[in-house]
């Protein structure tokens, strides 16, 4: 099978001139003979790549270098699921636009055990649940933790009978725990107490309040 077809065809006889034997280079093309038609194939009397015809054989282990290869031919289909390992990824390219599952929830209201938070909302949610409070000068104070647990604090003021508030801003949900003790006070015979605690405070039964008494409430 013929490689190439003649650009001149000879008979026996014909002279041959400078003009034929050009012709005979100058209008010649490919033949069939010349292709696989695995590899390559005709296109116009020239030799072209079949589609499909350079296959991972025909490359050269170091012909393939990154400048070889388009921005836009890279993709997620091309990259087989074991090559993309933590080494191959360089620092710089892990920016916080390529991260997923990433919550910016000033109330962790959408947090799961399979999201990050970012740390601006960490220190939101950490600031907003830690009330920590004073008032009346360090005589009443509250603390609202991040697990619901309420601690409030202050002076037990007025007569017996007369009622003790707590701190507005604690809101207990239900009544809590209360004691109280006179800290500046070493004798015997002076006795703290209260009763009828709620929500927002109790009813003081403890004597002498001169001696300063304080309360300490724990609740949610």
């Amino acid at each position: 099978m013929a490689a190439i077809s003649k650009g001149t065809t000879f008979a026996t006889g014909d002279q041959v001139t400078a003009l034929s034997l050009n012709n005979l280079v100058d209008n010649s093309t490919f033949a069939s003979g010349a292709v696989d038609n695995t590899s390559t194939q005709l296109s116009g009397g020239a030799i072209i790549v079949k589609d499909d015809g350079v296959t991972t054989a025909k490359l050269n282990d170091g012909a393939v270098t990154t400048a070889k290869i388009a921005d836009d031919n890279v993709t997620t289909a091309k990259i087989a699921d074991d090559n993309v390992t933590t080494a191959k990824i360089a620092d710089a390219n892990v920016t916080f636009a390529k991260l997923t599952d990433v919550i910016d929830d000033d109330t962790m209201a959408t947090a799961t055990d399979t999201t990050l938070a970012t740390s601006e909302s960490i220190k939101a949610y950490v600031d907003g649940t830690s009330s920590f409070t004073t008032e009346d000068g360090q005589s009443a104070g509250y603390q609202v933790f991040p697990s619901g647990l309420k601690m409030a604090w202050g002076s037990v003021t007025g007569a017996i009978g007369d009622t003790v508030s707590f701190p507005v801003g604690v809101a207990f949900t239900v009544a809590p725990t209360v004691t109280i003790s006179y800290n500046t006070y070493n004798s015997y015979d002076w006795s703290a107490g209260c009763n009828n605690v709620t929500t927002t405070g109790f009813r003081n039964q403890g004597w002498n309040i001169a001696y300063k008494p304080r309360y300490l409430a724990i609740g949610i």
